[in-house]
């Protein structure tokens, strides 16, 4: 069953999809709007596709193009071409456009930049490094994003620090009153009378509440990421009890699938992944305990602030118990699983690129600000200075960061990992090794060493030296006994006292190469333009952003100081921190945030469209106690959680983008839950949680080749026959699952407070053709084939995949459907005919707009 069988269905489809998008509420007007301006074109660029130009692209192009092409400098500007302005990148110079947004193959500024033609090679005296040239690749390909207007220049204007401290998001909230209302029925918390005074501000009124099944469906959707069962659709729309809505929220905050579904949408901020990804990519084995902490996180309802303590300094808690102990140590996984250039020969630059990387995940996680963009020059939109930029640097260059890999080849840049107490109740994700096992390992140690004796290249040798280091990494994690080290990512404080002299390493027989980053604690000086090369004298004290900080942090000589920015990240006199979450949990819920620029709090972020609503939600949040499960409670229990999302012409005219949320708006499910909705229909879903990751089961090593034997990972990528929730796939970087990178799931080494959504044509081929489709479609049918009724079958296929029973013309297409379907096939095996007519149908259902959709 594949291409030929949807050829069969493409009426009964095109019902499906006429029906969805009818309940849904997408079937409305279009109207011709005009262009936007180019002013409008800048501001409405994605703001993660902003803070990556601001971040990669900006400081390259005006230290290294700018002297040659730059409008701003016409005396010496060559070939015309002004790379200081967005029209000057498109429209190019004399040798034509620079870019072509979208292909970076035939962008001429990625020939030049990438050396292939000797004649057009940029920047003339030195080549920009693989990792730059792979940012400018990634840029061209995401459509060459470019917030500068005809306007902008090489100038970087800064505003200075008083500029910004009027800001609304810098302000302390405070819980402001709750306005009245002229409809005073119709608001069921005082969330309702927000939203409804501005809706009658408007002279707008909300729309119908949605039905109980599709209220049920969504609600379970966005609290375990699952469809409803259909035990529980049916008992749900009997009930005429007024609590029923409250006791079905309880029940699924109590739900183990509670965890596992928020746990990723944390994951998609914390950029979680497996592997190093960068230019050259390396297993994380021991990642998966920092995902594990987090759904273990979410499903105890820890306090928020709580969260943020152990995940930037658990190692530098109190703990009254070796189990304690441990969670906070894996907790602090979140600094040590962002990407790595493990091939960078400047141990300087390393160490300054792990802490950039790691101020960027901080501050925009937490925060909701970009201090990262102040690393070569002050902040080009917020209050945020270089020397804030470099006090928070010291503190994570005075952070040892433990992540593991394996010198290999061209991965030079290697760590310890972090060991757990053997009774700390933490086990381990691999068997033992028996003692034959390991007499094997060792046995293929000395051949290749043998073999290495007898190479005379020295290149040889050095390649194969890298076979010698995984097959040690194997031994590496294991006692003498056999018995799995408990090994887990994370940090520590560097060492307290006068710096070491620089140690050299040798790898593989082959030359050398000497770390000259810092091991130990100290503050760090003020880089040019962020080159390692070119530190300022003065050195900047450790802290943190000023403009936010009344008080400066008081950090003693012997410390990090990761102790004392997490209690201020965590306080309640920080203005960001509650808020931020407080907006991310309405964005995951009414899938727009308070503040529509999630990762944006600053001057460069769009206000929020309730700024009194979003106050009064996040005061009380810090009251209650930081509790994520009791806002989120208050939230699906508002009135304007249960509206239907039906279309209103009167509103959309008003409000086409449903700002005030005057009905809800349908959206497409995530990546994991159309997965594990097709999984749980077809009767496949193993809610038990696997024993650590197919990247464990590897080991250490890179992620695709130069492995001994059958690779867990390439297997457990695309594996058809996985019936585990999605959250469990391996997340390997720059290679993530079909199943997941085609429907959006969040690139791992990017931090993800929203997804972004496409429609192209690869999904639909992905529901028609995957092997895992066609698995669990037919696993569905062999389900309904044990009911001895059609009409049984059918309402039990339209009751798992979408909530409800069958329309009366749905029923009846269906049926033609089936029948005509089976006829066809013509097999000699007349079940195997009905079989396979039940699986295309199937098959439909999983690929209608209806079951993709969460309305």
């Amino acid at each position: 069953m594949g291409m030929t069988s949807f050829a069969g269905c493409a009426a009964f489809f095109s019902l499906l999809i006429a029906n969805s998008q009818a309940l849904a509420g997408t079937s409305e007007p279009t109207t011709n709007r005009p262009m936007p301006s180019d002013e409008a074109q800048a501001d409405n660029l994605a703001a993660d596709d902003v803070a990556f130009f601001e971040k990669k692209i900006r400081p390259v192009l005006a230290q290294q193009c700018f002297p040659c092409h730059s409008s701003d400098n016409p005396s010496k500007q060559k070939a015309r071409l002004s790379l200081n302005l967005r029209e000057g990148v498109i429209h190019g110079g004399q040798s034509g456009p620079a870019v072509v947004p979208g292909k970076p193959d035939e962008s001429l500024l990625i020939r030049a930049i990438s050396r292939v033609d000797p004649e057009l090679s940029m920047p003339p005296a030195k080549p920009l490094s693989e990792e730059v040239v792979a940012d400018f690749r990634e840029w061209v390909r995401r459509g060459a994003p470019d917030p500068r207007s005809h306007r902008n220049s090489s100038t970087v204007t800064v505003p200075a620090e008083q500029n910004g401290s009027s800001h609304w998001s810098f302000q302390r909230p405070v819980a402001p009153s709750v306005p009245e209302v002229a409809n005073a029925e119709w608001p069921k918390s005082n969330e309702d009378r927000f939203i409804l005074a501005a809706l009658e501000a408007r002279q707008l009124s909300p729309v119908r509440d949605a039905d109980r099944a599709a209220l049920l469906r969504r609600l379970t959707f966005d609290l375990t990421g699952l469809p409803p069962t259909v035990e529980d659709v049916v008992a749900f729309t009997r009930m005429d009890n007024p609590e029923s809505l409250a006791q079905a929220v309880d029940r699924l905050l109590a739900s183990p699938q509670f965890g596992e579904k928020w746990a990723r949408h944390w994951l998609d901020v914390a950029r979680y992944a497996e592997s190093t990804g960068k230019t050259v990519n390396f297993a994380y084995p021991n990642a998966w305990r920092y995902r594990d902490y987090v759904i273990h996180s979410f499903n105890d309802d820890k306090p928020w602030d709580q969260f943020i303590r152990e995940q930037l300094a658990g190692d530098l808690l109190p703990s009254d118990s070796p189990a304690r102990a441990a969670e906070c140590q894996i907790a602090t996984g979140f600094l040590a699983i962002g990407p790595k250039t493990l091939n960078e020969r400047n141990g300087l630059k390393f160490e300054l690129d792990i802490a950039d990387e790691q101020i960027d995940v901080t501050t925009q996680a937490f925060l909701g600000i970009t201090v990262a963009c102040a690393r070569c020059h002050d902040h080009k939109f917020d209050p945020v200075s270089q020397r804030d930029y470099y006090a928070m640097s010291g503190i994570f260059r005075s952070t040892e960061t433990c992540y593991g890999t394996v010198s290999f080849i061209n991965a030079q840049r290697t760590s310890k990992l972090l060991s757990l107490s053997s009774d700390s109740g933490f086990v381990a994700a691999t068997p033992p090794l028996s003692h034959d096992e390991r007499a094997e390992i060792q046995r293929q140690i000395e051949r290749v060493q043998e073999s290495i004796r007898a190479m005379k290249d020295p290149v040889q040798k050095f390649l194969t030296g890298g076979q010698v280091s995984l097959l040690q990494a194997k031994l590496d994690a294991y006692e003498e006994d056999g018995t799995p080290k408990l090994l887990v990512m994370g940090v520590r404080d560097k060492a307290h006292g006068p710096e070491p002299p620089p140690r050299r390493f040798r790898f593989g027989g082959a030359g050398g190469f000497t770390y000259d980053g810092s091991r130990s604690i100290q503050d760090s000086p003020v880089y040019v333009r962020g080159e390692a090369d070119q530190p300022q004298e003065e050195r900047v004290p450790r802290g943190t952003v000023q403009i936010l900080c009344n008080v400066p942090l008081s950090i003693s000589d012997s410390t990090s100081g990761r102790l004392e920015l997490a209690e201020w990240i965590a306080s309640r006199d920080n203005p960001l921190t509650a808020r931020v979450l407080v907006n991310r949990v309405w964005l995951q819920l009414f899938g727009k945030g308070l503040v529509p620029s999630s990762d944006d709090f600053g001057l460069a972020g769009q206000p929020p469209t309730h700024p009194e609503l979003l106050d009064f939600l996040t005061v009380r949040f810090m009251d209650e106690g930081w509790s994520v499960k009791t806002l989120i409670r208050h939230l699906v229990l508002t009135h304007t959680y249960q509206l239907d999302s039906i279309s209103n012409a009167d509103a959309l005219a008003v409000d086409p983008d449903n700002t005030l949320l005057w009905r809800t708006a349908p959206r497409r499910l995530t990546a994991e839950s159309i997965r594990d909705a097709m999984l749980r229909c077809s009767g496949q879903l193993n809610l038990n949680p696997p024993a650590g990751s197919a990247v464990a089961e590897a080991g250490e090593g890179p992620v695709t080749r130069f492995r001994f034997g059958p690779d867990p990972i390439a297997r457990a990528l695309n594996n058809p026959d996985d019936n585990h929730r999605s959250i469990y796939l391996p997340v390997v970087r720059d290679n993530l699952p079909d199943s997941m990178e085609l429907f959006d799931a969040a690139d791992p080494s990017l931090i993800t407070p929203e997804r972004g959504q496409t429609i192209v044509p690869s999904q639909a081929l992905y529901l028609m053709n995957n092997t895992f489709v066609l698995r669990v479609s037919r696993q569905m049918a062999d389900e309904l084939l044990t009911m001895p009724a059609d009409e049984d079958r059918l309402r039990m296929a339209w009751l798992r995949c979408y909530g409800r029973g069958p329309l009366p013309a749905e029923k009846e297409k269906a049926l033609e459907f089936v029948t005509q379907f089976s006829a066809k096939l013509q097999l000699v095996n007349s079940e195997r005919n009905e079989r396979e007519a039940w699986a295309a149908l199937c098959q439909a259902l999983f690929a209608s707009a209806e079951f993709q959709l969460r309305r």
